[in-house]
């Protein structure tokens, strides 16, 4: 059984790291024909198992199709696999592989129904939510045409230093209250370019005066989303601003969504707990 599976596994491996017979068999040492046997119901020669299964990171069991339990194998594995995918396609597959975790971690040990069988369910604005909440932390995650994400988060081990010790929460949302402020900073996320700016800027494109755009860069500088350059013009020097996008700002929005658009389509996984996360 295990014989017949070995070519299986290896054709599975290769194709999912994009490489070729021929890149295969010139890292162990054989020929493209020897690979193509191989993946067509063939066996490698004993002495070859060793390079191959160094070739993909995996454990020589896992050529087999055994049961893989040594964590440092898997994890070696994993980062081979997202290392030798191509860049442009690595968000997806990391994305995939957050997917199976968090099925996993509800207990659903089926290795088939990748992320792939869900989307394929999905329409065009049709958004899935998970959730697992539990005394060793959470988890949120939203799969969709429109955002997908994924978040994971260990139970802290002081609450109070993680959340909220030094932390001015009022005065961030009191600024963000201020709703040419977070159209400032909507329009900075949004913009194309990351040229340097002047307050002219802000006064050509929220409309504001020339006070209001100054108390604007302030703000952003109190939240250090902006640089500031000294650049000279017909010998005389200007102030000018880079702006320093941050993803921060890009999760909040997405979590405050799932606050004020609350979506009846989670799915929920808790455990026995006996407090609140934050309690």
């Amino acid at each position: 059984m295990y014989v017949e599976t070995i070519g299986k596994v290896i054709a599975k491996l290769r194709k999912n790291l994009n490489v070729t017979q021929e890149a295969l068999a010139k890292a162990v040492g054989v020929s493209a024909q020897a690979v193509s046997k191989w993946e067509n119901g063939g066996v490698p020669d004993t002495e070859l198992l060793p390079r191959i299964a160094a070739f993909f990171h995996v454990s020589i069991d896992a050529l087999f199709e055994r049961e893989i339990d040594d964590f440092d194998s898997i994890r070696k594995a994993l980062i081979h696999v997202i290392a030798n995918t191509e860049p442009a396609l690595r968000f997806d597959r990391v994305f995939a592989f957050c997917w199976d975790m968090e099925r996993a971690m509800f207990g659903e040990g089926d290795i088939d129904g990748g992320i792939e069988a869900c989307e394929a369910v999905l329409g065009e604005d049709d958004q899935r939510y998970s959730c697992i909440l539990t005394d060793e932390g959470f988890t949120r995650m939203g799969v969709a045409n429109r955002l997908q994400y994924y978040l994971i988060v260990p139970e802290a081990k002081d609450k109070d230093k993680a959340f909220f010790d030094g932390i001015d929460y009022l005065g961030l949302f009191r600024d963000l209250s201020d709703k040419t402020f977070f159209d400032t900073m909507i329009f900075f996320h949004k913009r194309q370019d990351n040229k340097p700016f002047t307050p002219n800027l802000l006064i050509q494109n929220l409309h504001v005066d020339f006070d209001k755009a100054n108390a604007l860069i302030k703000m952003l500088d109190k939240y250090k989303m902006i640089l500031t350059e000294q650049i000279e013009i017909d010998g005389t020097k200007q102030e000018v601003y880079r702006f320093l996008p941050t993803p921060s700002f890009a999760a909040m929005l997405i979590f405050a969504r799932e606050l004020l658009d609350r979506p009846d389509n989670f799915r929920y996984y808790f455990s026995d707990r006996k407090r609140p996360y934050l309690g």
